[in-house]
């Protein structure tokens, strides 16, 4: 780890030029003291960094120094092979690597190619977190001790135990044969099997796994794509999931179509005299489907079943009756 470091703080110091302590710390994403350790490190090899001192002070690599430090590691590379998402590289515990497998790339770029591609990086901005409405987009938070384990278990084909919490349970131990790993829309999944059983866990809810020696009972080729997309529609069409036939103005068809697991109308949807939009859709389960009639208000009606008409009702009587408490105090 260290290793790679030193390297990352040099690469640094060759495409930025002179950089604060505090400045090279926050890159590394360590204490100032490791980084004035590390210079004394690279000092001692004979790398030539110097320090600049004074209130636009740091540290410098003298000019025309060379480094040949550019090979990449199994981690960054993979890293790399996942870059179109820099948000999946997250989710895999592989955000580190991503940022120290770019400092290589660009260091072995030509120099006239160098500050082109720095010029351009700066004109774009890809996952943002925040959107327009400065909504802070939740990306779920795993601990690098957690996924660098099931990756290892993954990449290596072996058994995984896992510490997992699933929703509304209490954490319990389990031993699974890991398939691979997908990222959707900032969250992670490990897909795998227990007991010939298909299983697919949050990985945000493993609380601690321990790869095993033991080989995983596993195909020697998976089709991911095709593995995830029979998993999603066994998960749209089972469980506690509910139908709701429902009266939807024009303007928000998308949102409610955005929300739902299946559109069961959506090549014949009928339109009421007023315009509106006739919709059968189906919900992952009640609380779901009273969730997402709420959130568009007087732009939708729940038709049936009834059980949601009266759950709407009643929510809609205990806030009016909230207010004209308060308006009366």
């Amino acid at each position: 780890m260290r290793a790679d470091r030193l390297v990352s703080l040099v690469l640094l110091l060759r495409q930025r030029g002179r950089l604060s302590a505090a400045t090279l710390a926050h890159e590394l994403e360590v204490s100032t003291r490791t980084v004035l350790r590390d210079i004394e490190a690279l000092s001692a090899a004979g790398v030539p960094v110097y320090a600049e001192r004074g209130r636009h002070g740091g540290f410098a690599l003298l000019p025309g120094f060379q480094t040949e430090l550019t090979g990449l590691s199994h981690d960054e590379a993979l890293a790399l092979l996942i870059a179109g998402s820099r948000r999946g590289a997250q989710a895999f515990g592989l955000g580190s690597a991503l940022a120290s497998a770019m400092l290589k790339v660009v260091d072995a770029l030509p120099e006239s190619y160098r500050n082109t591609a720095a010029g351009a990086a700066q004109r774009l901005l890809i996952d943002p977190e925040t959107d327009l409405l400065s909504r802070r987009l939740v990306t779920e938070e795993v601990p690098d001790t957690v996924v660098a384990e099931v990756r290892r278990a993954v990449f290596a084909g072996h058994k995984l135990r896992i510490h997992y919490a699933a929703k509304g349970k209490a954490p319990q131990w389990r031993t699974v044969d890991p398939i691979g790993l997908v990222t959707v829309r900032d969250q992670g999944y490990l897909l795998a099997t227990r007991s010939g059983a298909d299983r697919t866990y949050r990985l945000s809810r493993i609380v601690a796994a321990e790869e095993t020696a033991e080989p995983a009972e596993r195909p020697d080729r998976v089709d991911l794509d095709r593995t995830w997309q029979e998993r999603s529609t066994r998960f749209r069409t089972g469980g506690d999931q509910v139908t709701v036939l429902a009266r939807v103005n024009p303007t928000r068809r998308e949102e409610l179509v955005g929300t739902a697991l299946a559109v069961l109308t959506e090549e014949a949807e009928e339109a009421d005299a007023d315009g509106w939009l006739r919709m059968e859709v189906t919900f992952q389960d009640p609380r779901h489907a009273e969730w997402a009639l709420w959130q568009l208000a007087t732009n939708a009606e729940a038709l049936a079943p009834q059980w949601l008409r009266t759950a709407l009702r009643n929510r809609a009587a205990a806030i009016a009756a909230a207010y004209e408490a308060s308006s009366e105090s």
